[in-house]
Order: C-alpha cells, then sequence, then structure tokens
C-alpha cells in the first residue's frame, strides 16, 4: 500500500473528533453524534465554515441555507436516522424541499427565484435519515453537458486542479466532497452524471438500477427512464449505508427494481465469491483505444482483481459495438429537454425563448420539438431492443464488466462548455464519456471507484458495471477492492 495513503478505517483511528471532520466520511462523522463526542450543531457550524473558506475557489454550491440548517440541527425533531446531524448537499437539478430555491441550472428560473412545488421522495428519506441539508450544489443547465459550467453561476472547479471540470451534470455536489465541504451529497445520473464527476474528483459514485431509488412525485420513470437519483460519497460504506436510506418503492413508483435480500451495509465485507469478469478498454463501436491513463487504471484494477482471486477476460457484450447505439438515445434526450423547457414556462408565466437559456438547450429543445409521438415510441422500443442485446452478455455468463469510466482524465475548463459553437462541445463530450450511457439506457447498476491518479496527481476511475438489480455485488466488490487499494487518504489541491 502507498504509504501515503490510508484506510477509512484507519483515519477514523487516527482521528481526535471535531478537528478532523473534513477528513472523516458521513459513517464517521454520525458515528461522532452517536458516541457522544460532538454534536449535529457542531458537525453543521464546522462544514459552513469549511464551505466559507474553501467554495470561493471551487464555486460549487448556487445557494445556500445556512441558519435554516443550524435550526433543523438543533431542532428537537431532528430525526434519530442513521445520519442523524450530518451535514448534506442537493444538487440543484431535481431533488429538493418545498418552497426552497431550485434552478436547475437556468439563469431564467434564477432570476424567477424558482421555487419548487412539492417536497420529492429522496429530498424526504434523507430528511428522514438525519441529514442536515446546508445548501444547492452547481449543475449544468438542465443536467444536459458532463461538465458543469453554467452561464447562470459560471464554472465549478476540480479541488485537484481548479483548471480543470469537476465533470457532470453532478459536478458541484462532487467538487463539495471532494474538497472536504460535506461528507456525501445528493447527485443524478442521466448519462453518466453521477459516475462522470465521481471519476474526475476521486470519489464513489454509484448509477442505481432504474427504479431503485423514486424519483417521484413530479417527475415519472416512464418518461424519465434514462436518469436516476442518488449521491457521490467518500467511500464504498458510506454509498451503501446511503443506499438503505434512498432505496425502495413510493406510492404510484411505475417502476421498482427487486429489493436487496439484506441491507446494503451488510455488503460491505461481505465474499463476493469468485467472479467472472470482462474488461474492455477500448472506444464502444470504433474499437480505437482511449487515453492510455484511463487504460492504466482499467488494466491495474484488472491485475487487482485477479489477485482478489477472480477471472478477468477481454471481453464485452457486442451490442456495445453496434453503430447506432446511441440512435435512440438522442431523440429521448432531446424531447425531454422539450419538456423540461415546456414545464418551466408553465411554471414562470410566459414562453421560455432562446434568451432564457444556453445555446445547446436551445438547440436540444428544438430538435425535440421536431420529434413526433411515433418517432418517440420507435426510439424508446429501439432503445429496449438494444438494451436486451447488451444484458443478454450477462444472462451468458458474466458476473462484471470493467471498463475506464471516462475515455480521458479530466478536462480543461472551457473545452466542453463552447456557447459560441455548441455543438463542438457536445460532439467532443462523445469521446470524454463513451462507456458510462449505456447503463443508462439499459437500466442496469454501475459504479466508479478512485482506485487510480495519474502522472499529473488527477485522479481516474474504474468503473464497474453489474445486472440489473445487482448493486449488491457493485458493493461487495467494491468494498473489496478498497480495503486492497484504499483511497481515503488521497487529498486534492484545494481541501479543507
Amino acid at each position: 500500500m502507498d504509504p501515503g495513503i490510508v484506510s477509512t478505517s484507519e483515519t477514523l483511528e487516527g482521528s481526535t473528533g471535531v478537528d478532523d471532520l473534513a477528513t472523516l466520511d458521513a459513517t464517521a462523522q454520525a458515528e461522532l453524534i452517536r458516541s457522544g463526542a460532538a454534536t449535529p450543531v457542531e458537525l453543521v457550524e464546522a462544514a459552513i465554515k469549511r464551505i466559507e473558506a474553501i467554495d470561493p475557489q471551487v464555486h460549487a454550491l448556487t445557494t445556500s441555507r445556512f441558519e435554516r440548517a443550524i435550526d433543523d440541527a438543533r431542532s428537537a425533531t431532528l430525526p434519530d436516522g442513521p445520519f442523524r446531524g450530518v451535514p448534506f448537499l442537493f444538487k440543484d437539478l431535481a431533488c429538493g424541499f418545498e418552497g426552497e430555491p431550485t434552478y436547475e441550472g437556468m439563469r431564467a428560473l434564477k432570476d424567477a427565484d424558482h421555487r419548487a412545488h412539492v417536497t420529492t421522495n429522496l429530498a424526504r428519506r434523507f430528511r428522514d435519515a438525519g441529514l442536515v441539508v446546508l445548501g444547492r450544489a452547481s449543475s449544468p443547465e438542465l443536467g444536459i453537458m458532463p461538465t458543469t459550467e453554467p452561464v447562470s453561476y459560471g464554472p465549478t472547479r476540480n479541488p485537484w486542479d481548479l483548471d480543470r471540470t469537476p465533470g457532470g451534470s453532478s459536478g458541484g455536489s462532487a467538487a463539495a466532497v471532494a474538497s472536504g465541504m460535506v461528507p456525501a451529497a445528493h447527485a443524478s445520473d442521466g448519462g453518466g452524471s453521477i459516475r462522470i464527476p465521481a471519476s474526475c474528483c476521486g470519489l464513489v459514485g454509484l448509477k442505481t438500477s432504474r427504479g431503485r431509488v423514486s424519483i417521484g412525485p413530479a417527475q415519472s420513470e416512464l418518461s424519465r427512464f434514462l436518469s436516476v437519483q442518488f449521491a457521490v460519497t467518500r467511500s464504498v460504506r458510506d454509498c451503501a449505508a446511503l443506499l438503505d436510506v434512498a432505496a425502495g418503492a413510493e406510492i404510484g413508483d411505475p417502476m421498482v427494481a427487486p429489493p436487496n435480500a439484506r441491507p446494503y451495509i451488510n455488503e460491505v465485507g461481505a465474499d463476493p465469491g469468485h467472479l467472472r469478469i470482462g474488461i474492455m478498454t477500448t472506444m464502444p463501436e470504433t474499437g480505437e483505444p482511449v487515453h492510455s491513463d484511463c487504460v492504466a487504471a482499467t488494466e491495474s484494477a484488472a491485475l487487482l482483481l485477479e489477485k482478489l482471486g477472480h477471472h478477468v477476460e477481454v471481453a464485452h457484450p457486442a451490442a456495445c459495438d453496434e453503430p447506432d447505439r446511441l440512435a435512440a438515445f438522442i431523440p429521448i434526450w432531446a424531447t425531454i429537454a422539450k419538456a423540461n423547457i415546456d414545464e418551466f414556462s408553465t411554471a414562470l408565466g410566459r414562453e421560455l425563448t432562446d434568451d432564457d437559456v444556453e445555446p445547446l438547450t436551445w438547440w436540444q429543445a428544438e430538435y425535440g420539438r421536431s420529434v413526433r409521438g411515433t418517432d418517440l415510441l420507435a426510439a424508446i422500443t429501439k432503445m429496449q431492443a438494444f438494451s436486451r442485446r447488451v444484458m443478454q452478455w450477462w444472462a451468458d455468463g458474466f458476473d462484471l464488466l470493467l471498463t475506464p469510466t471516462l475515455g480521458e482524465p479530466p478536462l480543461q475548463l472551457g473545452v466542453l462548455q463552447t456557447p459560441e459553437d455548441p455543438l463542438r462541445g457536445y460532439a467532443r463530450s462523445g469521446s470524454f464519456t463513451p462507456f458510462t450511457p449505456v447503463a443508462n439506457q439499459t437500466g442496469q447498476p454501475a459504479i466508479s471507484l478512485p482506485l487510480h491518479e495519474n502522472a499529473d496527481g488527477l485522479p481516474i476511475g474504474v468503473h464497474l458495471v453489474g445486472a440489473y438489480g445487482r448493486e449488491d455485488l457493485l458493493l461487495r466488490v467494491g468494498a473489496q477492492l478498497e480495503a486492497a487499494e484504499p483511497w481515503a487518504g488521497r487529498r486534492p489541491q484545494v481541501f479543507a
């Protein structure tokens, strides 16, 4: 083990309490409260101080609710859940409390101080777990891009290198967690938006199975089936414990993933057995190699998995190389953009125009306007047929697919956000994120793990995809890899 890296347990054993909060994961912070070593108010006030000190450099938050958070922490009615008193952030997209600001990265909503009209199921579950929400973290406009550089707020910066992207669309959440502002934060993933920033910022990012976590009541899995809601964390155990909080059916959910046989936290440390794992390090469709740093990270993970007793072979679903594998994704994604514009036009009481949104958002919405209902149904049908071909690979005997999370290390800010030529940055994002969208199409769970750093000291994530409903297996293997190559002691350039 690298002498500069310590495990989560070693970090805990060496901690002295409140002074070390920035280094502790959410589970460790919750234990401080349960043991009486700290109070919820102490944790929340310390997190606010870290945010005030660091966020001017990182620019992760869009809005804060510090006074309300302190009141929540002091309240006798603060829920006595597993994360009682632990500071947390909501991504400024989809998840929130009724009556509180939600801007979705849009300057029109920011200018109008738009407020949520309902508390989402996931926000309620996080609150019931005892998490104390300090504010909202930045997202690209409507979560469209794999970088977090909205015109409404300006770029969020990667704490490992302030000139680089933290990824997107959950870039604000990832930057805040990586820099030590909070130990975990809400995130969402419609094409990689949990896993992309997890890779860029050196975090654990689990994209859950479709139907694992409710996105209601205001949204529907039937129309927003590409996207899931969950979180980014520093440790696998936090990921598992938060999934126990977030997972489960709510009234009216149209699709529900099969429940796990036991709490997910019990999967951490459980024996995953002897697994058959396929490895893919080439670009889907073309077979061209991705960046050498990403290949090196994945091959290193493959060697580690073999040392742990698993069988790894060069293999992947043949459907991933189909030339039109994303043909159905684009009209669906664009139709959702148009639906978002219509929804917020209604909320604001006026028709939004191209002056109200970024050029790429408007282009997508206009594309979505041209998609007929029959075209959309055809795209959904085509995507489902593709998904069946992909998932057959797991049915034929493989347990996991191992790939790089990204095709390249974290890019410089401004490479993907190109308002003067929006399609240039949009097209460029394809080589940056070649592996993540497939799991959104199929609905499978996938996880990015921070197992590698390149010569420049930048995090390079490794990506594991499981069969539908098998978050348990991803957590077992993730915890096994974390124990073998701990990452808890790694620190970015900007850290609390």
